[in-house]
């Protein structure tokens, strides 16, 4: 046979597919899935039934751990003693089982994480009401099969003569599976059972008024009545977990926040270090110091506070930021019929009683073959008493042992088991007071044999008796509940003033687009003044807005989006620092740019602005190609920091102008062609906020809107200038109010010819001016220039204008807008303060 001809070929699919799958099989059956009848893992069953095996009850003293992990993994678990040591712990552990079902003695660990002592150190033996889980084990009420090298026999689960699956819960990982089950009052879980006997066809509602939710060891607030429901319906759900708390008033107006709960699995020195860090990182305002002051009267974490702190708000930061308040996924996944399967409460429990039922039945069963046999023991010898002389003549008469039996047996009927009994009997018990009590004895047992027939034959009876010992188990180890059952889930809403200190400061954006936020005592240092500024060269400062921290201003591009900054998350810079580009702080894609910044109040983008029937501060958006749109500034409410739609915009057009109006006035539109209209804001009417808009002026194909602002009353003039460098003014007052949609008014004249001089080709920028302001003129090439609005002549509207600033005519001018002054009142309805 050559070499070849002993492999076989085989595909690769399917030999990885058979091996894993063998494997997962194993691990979720062998290793982390719990059985629904005894509520342990196959390593927390072989500890427990190793101690039960070796005599380390509860009754005698505490043994070496090490001795139990020997015994568990020479026997029952060939594995590492790590894993059977780390399980053996977590049983010991109060924080983490409802019920220790081992009793350790020495250092095993604590709600900090640290980790137990080494088991050569610790000593443990099994608690009282572990015994309740191994209760009857040697009466056959359960299978045994032989362990892993066939030396000795282990149980396939334990007779849990309680619903161990549900009172202690259980966590843990396996291959495509993974189950979460919390802990539950004893108490509860019992009645439930009861209930179910009871009334097979309780409905889970029902059992929800006897087991009111999870009962954590570690107590804590549970929120979610809806999330409980939906677990114990389909074995899936979702609760919220809070800290107990309290806040306590110190010496000075002081205050100070105490947590004597925290919620299931966490680790109380990892949460202290997040809540000072939280402190020490000044993302909070308000905490002076965090200590933990736990001790043998119990867990107390305590976060005292500044004075004048807002108590009720840090506490609410901490429940949303920290583990103060955790989420519990409920995935009761348990092994039934060695397959793993989701369950609800009362699938459990009907799978923990038909358990129970079949171990009473079999112990029932044990105990009626032992009152039996001892009934039939009895039986001959109080028959032989009766004729002791005859009895003792056959037995004397016999040549041997086994010869007086098999007399006895021939002469007076006696069987084999009665004969050996009366050929032990000893002497004693031939006096009348001992034939008085094997007379009474056999009595009883009859009795007793009746008693546990009737069982074997009543399925009533069978459930009293399991009704019986689970009320006792109950009465015996019941405790009170620990953790509170809240039904609606508290929203948690965090002020703002909470984790940002309320501070005035300015913030600017240069016309590249670098933004910074200064505080005032920068900008006082640098002179107060707008020309100290940090820009890089070329550039200028296009927005300048005194806000505060609390703050958040609303920018708009051109391509009809928005996004809501909230001041405190621009980044601090000196006043005479550049700052950062505004792509830093906002996702703003590169083929769009910022057309208009405005600055709002937290109240009026709240949900009470929202749904107020007030009509409110509203937003006007005006469009290249004439298009005006009026939403209300509630409608710009959001939680989101990206692109939002803030007007629907058709192609080949785009927004120039956005600004927020607070009363009632008209407005004015300019196109490049020198055309004008002025028509009341009313004129269009509000739409949503992501409508079109309706059309504010009829244009010619080839003209366009070049700027829009608001106007009222005759007072100011309007101030317009072309790509030329040519500026006039003329009167507001010659601007008549019209309809709106009409072809306008003229504004500017354009002069072009031999003899003339030409003043431009188009306007690029228009202002309302009522003082006198600093206009920056900007060029193709990026060249800056700036004139004095009073240096433009009034004229006439069909005025030619002045030559304000020289330009090249291969380097016209492209844009303008008025030199920022920092107002103190962001919530000027005048957009040319950055226009």
């Amino acid at each position: 046979m050559s070499l070849q001809e002993q492999f076989l070929s085989a595909v690769l699919e399917e030999v990885v597919g058979d091996r894993f799958g063998r494997y997962s099989k194993y691990i979720i059956q062998d290793r982390a899935i719990p059985d629904v009848r005894d509520g342990l893992k196959p390593v927390q069953r072989r500890i427990l039934y190793a101690m039960y095996d070796s005599g380390n009850t509860p009754d005698k003293p505490y043994r070496k751990s090490a001795k139990t992990v020997g015994d568990v993994m020479g026997n029952y678990h060939p594995h590492g003693d790590s894993s059977i040591y780390e399980g053996m712990a977590r049983m010991a552990q109060p924080w983490k089982m409802a019920h220790m079902l081992v009793d350790g003695h020495g250092n095993w660990g604590s709600m900090d994480d640290d980790p137990p002592a080494a088991m050569r150190y610790t000593e443990a033996r099994l608690s009282a009401i572990a015994m309740e889980l191994l209760r009857d084990i040697e009466k056959r009420t359960v299978l045994f099969k032989d362990n892993f090298d066939n030396s000795t026999k282990e149980p396939v689960v334990l007779p849990a003569r309680y619903p161990n699956l549900l009172v202690n819960g259980v966590s843990g990982i396996s291959s495509g599976f993974a189950t979460e089950i919390p802990s539950h009052n004893l108490r509860e879980v019992i009645d439930a059972c009861i209930a179910i006997m009871t009334t097979p066809e309780i409905t889970v509602n029902e059992l929800m008024g006897i087991v009111k939710g999870p009962d954590f060891p570690t107590g804590g607030i549970i929120m979610g009545e809806d999330g409980i429901r939906e677990a114990y319906e389909t074995g899936k759900g979702k609760i919220y977990v809070r800290s107990k708390t309290s806040i306590e008033d110190l010496r000075g107006g002081k205050q100070q926040i105490v947590v004597t709960e925290i919620p299931y699995q966490i680790v109380k020195s990892k949460l202290v270090n997040v809540i000072d860090s939280l402190r020490m990182e000044k993302k909070i305002e308000g905490i002076a110091e965090v200590r933990d002051e736990s001790g043998r009267n119990g867990m107390r974490i305590v976060i005292e506070l500044k004075k004048e702190a807002d108590a009720e708000g840090i506490l609410a930061y901490l429940l949303k930021k920290t583990d103060l308040q955790t989420t519990y996924n409920f995935n009761m996944v348990a092994i039934v019929n060695k397959a793993p399967r989701q369950l609800g409460i009362k699938s459990m429990l009907e799978a923990y009683i038909a358990h129970q039922k079949e171990v009473v039945t079999n112990r029932t069963q044990y105990d009626l073959e032992k009152a039996e046999d001892r009934a039939h023991v009895v039986e001959g010898l109080v028959k032989a008493l009766n004729i002791l002389d005859r009895v003792i003549e056959t037995i004397k008469a016999s040549k041997n042992r086994q010869d007086a039996q098999n007399n006895l047996m021939e002469q007076y009927g006696f069987s084999e088991r009665q004969a050996d009994s009366i050929l032990t009997l000893q002497l004693y018990r031939l006096t009348n007071l001992e034939i008085t009590q094997l007379e009474k004895e056999l009595a009883e047992t009859l009795k007793k044999i009746a008693f546990l027939r009737s069982i074997l034959e009543s399925p009533r009876k069978l459930m009293n008796v399991i009704k019986d010992e689970l009320t006792e188990i109950r009465d015996k180890y019941g405790i009170d509940r620990r953790s509170l059952i809240q039904g609606e889930v508290e929203e948690l809403k965090v002020n703002l003033e909470v984790t940002v200190p309320a501070e005035e400061v300015i913030v600017t954006l240069s016309r590249e687009g670098y933004v910074k936020r200064t505080s005032l005592l920068s900008f006082t240092r640098s002179g107060g003044d707008m020309s100290t500024a940090g820009v890089k060269d070329g550039d200028s400062i296009r927005y300048c807005l005194g806000l505060n921290t609390l703050d958040p201003i609303l920018i708009f591009t051109q391509k009809g989006q928005y996004y809501l900054l909230p001041v405190h998350q621009i980044p601090e810079f000196k006043w005479k620092d550049t700052g950062t580009a505004i792509v830093n702080v906002l996702p703003l894609a590169k083929d769009d740019k910022i057309v208009g910044v405005v600055t709002v109040k937290p109240s009026e983008l709240s949900a009470e602005a929202v749904s107020s029937e007030e009509q409110g501060p509203v937003l006007v958006f005006v469009t290249k190609r004439g298009q005006v749109k009026r939403t209300s500034l509630s409608e710009y409410a959001t939680t989101r920091n990206m692109a939002i739609a803030a007007c629907k915009v058709a192609d080949g057009d785009e927004i120039i102008r956005v600004f927020r109006t607070d009363e009632a006035a008209d407005i004015l539109l300019i196109t490049e062609q020198g055309m004008s209209i002025r028509f009341s804001e009313s004129d269009a009417s509000l739409q949503g906020r992501v409508a079109g808009g309706v059309r504010g002026i009829m244009l010619k194909e080839t003209d366009s809107v070049v700027d829009a602002f608001t106007v009222s009353g005759d007072e100011g003039e309007i101030l317009v200038l072309s790509d030329y460098g040519y500026a006039k003014r003329s009167l507001l007052l010659d601007y008549p109010i019209q309809g709106r949609g009409g072809k306008g008014i003229q504004t500017f004249e354009f002069k072009e010819g031999k003899r003339v001089r030409p003043n431009g080709t188009k306007l690029i920028a228009g202002f309302y001016v009522k003082d006198e302001a600093s206009i920056i003129a900007l060029m193709n090439s990026g060249t800056v220039s700036e004139f004095n609005s009073e240096s433009a002549p009034i004229d006439d509207r069909r005025g030619i204008g002045k030559l304000m600033t020289a330009v090249e005519r291969t380097d016209l001018l492209v844009d303008a807008y008025r030199t920022p002054l920092l107002s103190v009142n962001p919530n000027s309805s005048n957009p040319n303060t950055s226009n």
